[in-house]
């Protein structure tokens, strides 16, 4: 896809993460938006994937590692075909298959359960060894946050990972600079991630915008070409990108907009799609 259409098709997704959040009535829409452009990207551009079907054996994995921003990747799943759009507005209610945290069990198009920070990491390495392991061809691909990065848990993955010299695996930190409790170099400051991973063995790219499809798509090329190393992608992201009031907003990172600002933030997603 070009970058104008997938820019369009993340348009979509930032609708779809503000219906489910508004119709749940609580969520995480903040980092839900500031990603979206990224999982837009792996899964209609990037990833080998079939809505038809989910479990296919030599399917390329994503884990949600930062798990609460699931409303963003049923977003995704449900604009590429995995699910009906309508599902989103179940989201968090009971019986519905779209839970505040993914589900592996239940959703189409998942393929890890995830909600403990920096747990994710750890199972998206497990998969890249078992590819190794067993000969197959699929990438795995991680997703986590900046303040998720502050878990021991994930450097005990990126060290095994580097050593391990995982060049199926591509693990992405979506540096927006925003945690729940605020900035993250208040709370207990990560950086510099670019040092750290390239300590344990990663081939690092520093995405400068992680919201620019052209950006996106260099980075991951630049991944896919990496050999005998796994690659961390820092991207660079706003936190809230596409709705105005919630921009770059550490309040925005855990709760749901009310009927008017529902109404506002789907009527600037609806402006910006008709620009494009």
């Amino acid at each position: 896809m070009s970058d104008e259409e997938l820019k369009k098709v993340a348009n979509e997704v930032r609708k779809g993460i503000v219906t489910g959040v508004h119709a749940a009535k609580s969520g995480h829409p903040g980092g839900s938006l500031g990603a979206a452009d990224i999982m837009t990207y792996l899964y209609f551009e990037e990833m080998n994937v079939d809505p038809a079907d989910p479990r296919k054996a030599d399917r390329d994995r994503f884990v949600l590692s930062k798990g609460h921003c699931a409303p963003g990747l049923y977003a995704v799943l449900a604009e590429r075909g995995f699910f009906p759009k309508e599902d989103l507005e179940t989201l968090r209610h009971i019986g519905s298959h779209l839970q505040g945290h993914p589900n592996m069990n239940d959703t189409p198009g998942v393929d890890m359960s995830t909600g403990s920070l920096g747990q994710g990491i750890s199972a998206a390495v497990g998969m890249a060894v078992a590819a190794k392991h067993w000969g197959d061809t699929y990438r795995t691909y991680a997703l986590l946050g900046d303040g998720e990065s502050e878990e021991g848990q994930v450097w005990e993955a990126a060290m095994f990972a580097g050593n391990q010299q995982l060049d199926n695996l591509c693990v992405i930190v979506d540096h927006n600079g925003l945690q729940i409790d605020g900035p993250v170099e208040e709370v207990n400051d990560p950086m510099p991630l670019a040092d750290k991973f390239r300590a344990f063995k990663f081939h690092v790219v520093e995405l400068a915008d992680g919201n620019d499809f052209d950006q996106i798509r260099a980075a991951f090329a630049e991944a896919r070409a990496t050999k005998g190393q796994p690659t961390a992608i820092i991207a660079e992201t706003m936190k809230g990108k596409g709705v105005s009031f919630m921009e770059n907003q550490v309040g925005w990172h855990g709760k749901a907009p009310n009927d008017e600002q529902f109404e506002q933030a789907m009527a600037e997603l609806t402006a910006a799609g008709e620009e494009l």
